[in-house]
C-alpha cells in the first residue's frame, strides 16, 4: 500500500508548477505565504486573485484519519481554490513595493478547520506546506475586484474581515506608490488582534504616509465581551464603524459619494449584497450589511452594466 501511494503522489506531483519561497505561520491557524511559479510571476492587476492547488494525495493537518490509500481513479486529481493575491508592502530594506516589484505571489491563508463528514479539503493541506514544497499555480490571474479608474484625489476606503485585507494590501501598495493625493483607510476586522498579519506594517506605513490610517477591530477580545471590565468596548464590527461615524473620524473627512469609492472584500454578511430577486421587482440588499448603509447614504453598486463607487469580493 505504501509503494502504491508513493507510485501515485510521484505521478500527480508532475502537474506542480512552483515552489513555496518562504512561509511565515503569524499563529497555526494564519499564514502568509509567498509563492514562485516555475515560469515566472505573471502580469496582473493589484487585486486581482490565483488559483492555487495541491494534490489529493497530499495529507491534511488536523485530519490524521484523512489519509487513506489514494484511489487510483483519482490518483492525479488536484484540489484547487482561488486566493487574492497580497502584498507584503514593504520590502526586506523597509522600503514600499508593490507586487510589480516581486519575483513571487504572497497569499494570505487561514486555516479552515470545522469537522463535519465533509471536511476542508485545500486549506488543511495547504499548511502543512514548507519552503521548497512544491505546488500548483494557475498559469493566468483573473478578477475584476481592482482600482480601475481611480482619480487621484478620490477618497479611497478598504473594508474588509479577515484574510479578506490580503487584494487591499495590495491596491493600497499601488496607491501609495503612485502618489494618491486623497485621503486611504484600510479597516479589517478579525475576532482576536492575533489575527492581524500585517499589523506592524500598516503602522509603519501610517507613519511615512499622512494621508494613509490603518483601523483594525476586534470582537472576541476580553473587551469585546466582558462588559464589567473597564474598558469594555463590545464587539466592534465594520457596520458599527460606519454607523457612529469612526471610519470618518480615522479618515478625518466626510464620507462624500461623489469623491469617495468603497471597496468590501470578505464575509457576505458584512457586505450584504441584494440577493436575486424575480424579474421585474427590485432586489434590496440585505438589511444591515455594508451595502445597505452605504447606499442609504448616496453610494452606488459598481456592476457591468452601471458603474458605482461600491466595489465588492465575496470570500465565500
Amino acid at each position: 500500500m505504501g509503494e502504491t501511494n508513493s507510485t501515485t503522489a510521484l505521478t500527480g506531483e508532475a502537474l506542480y508548477n512552483a515552489s513555496v519561497q518562504h512561509i511565515r505561520f503569524v499563529h497555526p491557524s494564519l499564514m502568509i505565504a509567498r509563492v514562485v511559479p516555475d515560469t515566472g510571476t505573471p502580469e496582473f492587476v493589484p487585486g486581482q486573485y490565483a488559483t492555487l492547488g495541491l494534490g489529493i494525495w497530499e495529507p491534511r493537518v488536523g485530519h490524521p484519519a484523512d489519509t487513506p490509500a489514494v484511489d487510483p481513479s483519482t490518483a492525479t486529481r488536484l484540489i484547487r481554490r482561488a486566493y487574492s493575491i497580497s502584498c507584503p508592502l514593504l520590502g526586506s530594506a523597509g522600503e514600499l513595493v508593490i507586487c510589480a516589484d516581486l519575483n513571487f505571489l504572497e497569499f494570505y491563508i487561514s486555516l479552515v478547520t470545522h469537522q463535519d463528514d465533509s471536511p476542508p479539503k485545500l486549506t488543511p493541506r495547504l499548511f502543512g506546506l514548507r519552503q521548497g514544497r512544491r505546488l500548483y499555480v494557475a498559469p493566468h490571474v483573473h478578477g475584476t475586484y481592482t482600482l480601475g479608474t481611480l482619480a487621484d484625489d478620490d477618497t479611497t476606503l478598504f473594508l474588509a474581515t479577515g484574510t479578506g485585507e490580503a487584494p487591499h494590501n495590495a491596491m493600497i501598495a499601488e496607491l501609495l506608490k503612485r502618489g494618491h493625493r486623497g485621503r486611504i483607510l484600510s479597516a479589517v476586522c478579525v475576532r482576536h488582534r492575533a489575527d492581524l498579519g500585517y499589523l506592524d506594517v500598516h503602522r509603519e506605513l501610517e507613519q511615512r504616509y499622512p494621508q494613509y490610517r490603518y483601523l483594525p477591530l476586534t470582537t472576541r477580545e476580553p473587551e469585546n465581551i466582558d462588559a464589567a471590565r473597564l474598558d469594555y468596548v463590545g464587539k466592534q464590527y465594520l457596520q458599527d464603524a460606519l454607523r457612529t461615524g469612526r471610519l470618518e473620524e480615522e479618515l478625518g473627512a466626510p464620507l462624500e459619494p461623489d469623491r469617495t469609492h468603497v471597496w468590501l472584500c470578505g464575509n457576505p454578511d458584512m457586505i450584504g449584497l441584494p440577493p436575486p430577486a424575480p424579474r421585474g421587482k427590485p432586489s434590496l440588499p440585505l438589511p444591515g450589511g455594508m451595502v445597505d448603509l452605504l447606499t442609504a447614504r448616496g453610494f452606488r453598486l459598481d456592476r457591468p452594466e452601471a458603474r458605482g463607487n461600491i466595489h465588492f469580493e465575496k470570500y465565500w
